[in-house]
């Protein structure tokens, strides 16, 4: 591999861990702080991606569709806590994946009758179509240097929010002892509908700026809700900073495995989370 093809890998794989945070964080948010198994996560991340073909569609606006698909996708989240995950908090965890599957077959069915089962695409956006040169002879898309930039400020406020908020701070405490924040007063399941919808937004716009990357194809979030919980197991189950970290860890190799062992690249992030818990058996970052 010339140094050239080495570096370019490297930004893709960079770039592709931070899509990856980016819906794992929702994921571990939710499974961290709520205890809620939620296989419907990857659900979610393809909703985000179909809202934006179609609001571009009606709309035009980029900018506009992805705000309309965000806000949907933020209401859509405090629905399905309301209805459906309030019902879960006292129950095991299998009782959570027999209605999150359920959830998966329900999106797929409403996504086949709203938009039928052809791939579509979301063209790039004109202000965003060119490239940076790279070196002498490649250059790299703008686009996806802004969906990075996108994904580390989105990032960066998630951290700060956790960890410098009030809200954060209630986050915390619900995560440690739930009841003990109840008994002070603080209304657990207004603060869970919280985080359950932002867990939800953060799949969604994912899906969002992944949209002129990938094909938008019926069922395209099972596939990234496996590598999200690699990347969540890795990290340490409720850890946004073990999520991030292993998020550009399991990108980096993803990409490079691709390259250099194409039939065994699907293979090569189950090795690596094997020797990550042999050595952390809680992950990276466990609490």
């Amino acid at each position: 591999m010339s140094t050239e093809l080495f570096f370019v890998q490297l930004i893709n794989g960079l770039q592709y861990g931070l899509l990856l945070f980016l819906i794992a964080s929702g994921l571990t948010l939710v499974l961290g702080v709520m205890g809620i198994l939620n296989l419907a996560h990857g659900s979610l991340y393809m909703v985000g991606a179909y809202l934006m073909w179609y609001f571009v569609g009606v709309t035009g606006s980029f900018t506009v569709s992805a705000i309309l698909s965000a806000v949907i996708a933020l209401a859509l989240g405090i629905l399905i806590e309301r209805l459906l995950i309030q019902r879960l908090y006292k129950r095991n965890h299998l009782d959570q994946v027999l209605l999150t599957i359920g959830m998966i077959f329900v999106f797929n069915s409403v996504q086949s009758i709203l938009w039928g089962n052809d791939p579509y695409g979301v063209s790039v956006p004109e202000a965003l179509s060119g490239s940076v040169p790279f070196t002498d002879n490649s250059s790299y898309p703008v686009y996806r240097i802004f969906a990075a930039l996108i994904c580390i400020a989105i990032a960066a406020a998630l951290y700060l929010v956790v960890s410098k908020t009030r809200l954060g701070m209630l986050i915390r405490a619900g995560e440690s002892n739930r009841e003990m924040v109840e008994a002070l007063g603080v209304n657990i399941k207004s603060l869970y509908t919280i985080v359950f919808a932002i867990g939800v937004m953060l799949a969604a716009i994912s899906g969002i700026i992944a949209a002129p990357m990938r094909s938008i194809v019926p069922g395209m979030g099972e596939s990234v809700l496996i590598t999200c919980f690699v990347v969540v197991v890795i990290g340490g189950m409720g850890s946004i900073k073990g999520a991030f970290v292993s998020a550009l860890w399991v990108g980096v190799i993803t990409t490079f495995a691709a390259v250099l062992t194409p039939t065994m690249s699907n293979m090569v992030i189950y090795l690596f989370m094997i020797l990550v818990l042999l050595v952390k058996p809680q992950g990276l970052f466990a609490k």
